[in-house]
């Protein structure tokens, strides 16, 4: 959402005072560890989590701790557990009459205790990454120095995304990286599936790029922003300008050409695109020469804030979009090439007659280039 622009994004880099980072360790499940990490924490008068997100075998693994540690007093929370049951429960270790609290994820969010400060993960392959992070900042609320400890199978075992995951977590473990871990998750998980089968709505109808062009505009209007239209100019030349069959014999690979033609907008852009079709294709023939000038007009109408232009052999007419001028274009005094006479209509448009007429159209449209050029230079200036 935020990179969408539907939300701001505030970034705290700066930790409370006496905070430390937590000390993690990842290892294999071992009960000596986990015996020595409970008793570390109750030999300097603190609390420990025990996260184990399975409810079946939840009272299980209670039992098995109590055996490890028999000194401890365990208590045991999860969202199955009745209301009244599960508030004492969690009023009994925010009292400290429980010194080990093995759970589910339930509380990954909303506790600040800040007398537990060792928290046990159980099986942390199988959490997100995001998910490690928020039940990690469960500890290490105070000034005492907090330690988590990651449990998984062995190596092998684990997926590709699993590792992803925990490496991100050792790489990033110091205070304030909240942001960072955000956009690693979002690296590994992706951004989801915008264009997949469980997207509602009609982005299989508009496409991807329409889509996000709609969903822009409709940040900016909520956002109380003026929306203003992207220029799409209309270009009329009096010349044939296709890809044809005879020169791309794909269908597919003629509509993947025009749609990379469509979304040009720079003349280098262009040039790249006709020197790869000389290689792929060979010779360009006319028509697809024709083309390619076609959308070098469009890009330079563009810039020069033209939303249509019509071009006959010795006359160019243009009609300005001012929303797209930084200045208004209004004197032909300067023009690079020579005509006969011009005329500014109330419309916004400019008819400029370029000479006699001629047999063909290639000199006008190098004419028009220049003429282009020169008024994007001066309405942007």
């Amino acid at each position: 959402m935020s990179l969408t622009g539907m939300r701001d994004i505030s970034v705290i880099s700066t930790p409370p005072r006496d905070r430390q980072a937590i000390v993690s360790y990842i290892s294999e499940y071992d009960d000596t560890i986990a015996a020595g990490a409970v008793r570390k924490e109750l030999a300097r008068g603190g609390q420990v989590f025990f996260i184990h997100n399975n409810i079946t075998t939840i009272f299980k693994t209670a039992e098995n701790l109590q055996k490890l540690v028999p000194e401890a007093r365990i208590g045991v929370a999860h969202g199955r557990l009745s209301e009244a049951k599960l508030e004492k429960i969690m009023f009994q270790f925010i009292n400290r009459d429980i010194d080990v609290l093995v759970c589910t994820t339930i509380v990954e969010s909303g506790l600040d205790i800040p007398s537990a400060n060792t928290m046990i993960i159980n099986r942390a392959d199988r959490f997100g990454l995001s998910q490690i992070y928020q039940l990690r900042g469960r500890i290490g609320r105070g000034e005492d120095q907090a330690y988590a400890y990651l449990f998984v199978p062995d190596e092998n075992q684990l997926s590709r995304d699993a590792k992803k995951r925990l490496a991100a977590l050792m790489e990033h473990r110091d205070l304030g990286s909240g942001f960072q871990i955000a956009m690693k998750d979002l690296q590994i998980r992706g951004s989801g599936s915008a264009l997949g089968g469980a997207q509602s709505g009609h982005i299989a109808a508009v496409g991807y790029d329409m889509f996000l062009k709609l969903l822009d505009e409709a940040v900016s209007d909520l956002k109380g922003n003026p929306v203003v239209q992207s220029l799409e100019p209309e270009i009329n030349v009096a010349m044939s300008a296709t890809i044809s069959d005879e020169y791309v014999q794909s269908i597919e690979q003629r509509l993947t050409i025009y749609r990379r033609l469509a979304r040009m907008t720079e003349l280098s852009e262009i040039a790249a695109m006709q020197k790869e079709l000389v290689d792929r294709f060979g010779k360009l023939p006319g028509e697809a020469g024709n083309m390619l000038f076609k959308i070098m007009l469009r890009v330079l109408a563009v810039k020069a804030g033209v939303k249509r232009l019509d071009l006959s052999n010795n006359t160019l007419a243009m009609v300005f979009s001012h929303l797209h001028q930084k200045r208004e274009f209004s004197s032909v005094d300067d023009l690079p090439v020579s005509f006969v006479s011009h005329e500014f209509t109330a419309e916004n448009a400019l008819k400029i007659v370029l000479g006699t007429k001629r047999k063909n159209i290639s000199k006008a449209l190098v004419e028009t280039k220049k003429i282009l050029k020169h008024i994007a230079l001066r309405v942007n200036n």
